[in-house]
């Protein structure tokens, strides 16, 4: 039991509250490319982007995982991204702290979702069930890429009325 949940029914809750998520920090991500702000939704975003890692740590477990390592790092960037947005309102080179960290958020969890995807799906698995053969490496490094273009490309482009972020 974990939260007073079945192991069944809280990683369903883990994995819908990524799910949750990612559809939104893509969401998000693209009005970003459109220069615009998304207030409600962005907080959904960062928050179930928190939720996520800080769910996975309740999974038990004997050693520190490479997911956990991963978790701490999107943990530390989200941080970063709330104080960008809500402490100092993306103002300055705060915008594009903002822009970067969230997109670094973002991509951390898909960057699992592909893990995960790999290791879940029979087709993705029989493909690549050590993660160390190519599809593995071309699918993640096709992620980075776009995320990289991606956040790029709204670090240039996010420019939201003032106080957007209020």
């Amino acid at each position: 039991m974990i939260l007073g949940l079945s192991f069944s029914a809280f990683t369903t809750l883990h994995v819908v509250i990524s799910l949750v998520g990612i559809a939104t920090g893509l969401i998000v991500l693209r009005a970003m490319l459109d220069g615009r702000h998304l207030g409600g939704l962005t907080a959904v975003f960062l928050a179930t982007t928190v939720l996520t890692s800080v769910t996975g740590f309740m999974f038990p477990f004997n050693q520190l995982l490479p997911s956990h390592i991963v978790g701490l790092i999107s943990l530390a960037v989200l941080a970063v991204a709330l104080v960008a947005l809500y402490g100092k309102g993306i103002s300055g080179a705060w915008r594009s702290i903002y822009v970067i960290t969230a997109t670094i958020a973002l991509y951390l969890n898909v960057f699992v979702g592909v893990v995960q995807a790999f290791q879940k799906f029979g087709a993705l698995h029989a493909l690549a069930p050590t993660q160390a053969e190519a599809p593995f490496v071309v699918a993640q490094l096709a992620v980075l890429a776009l995320f990289a273009v991606f956040g790029y490309l709204a670090v240039k482009r996010y420019h939201p009325a003032s106080g957007a972020a209020a």
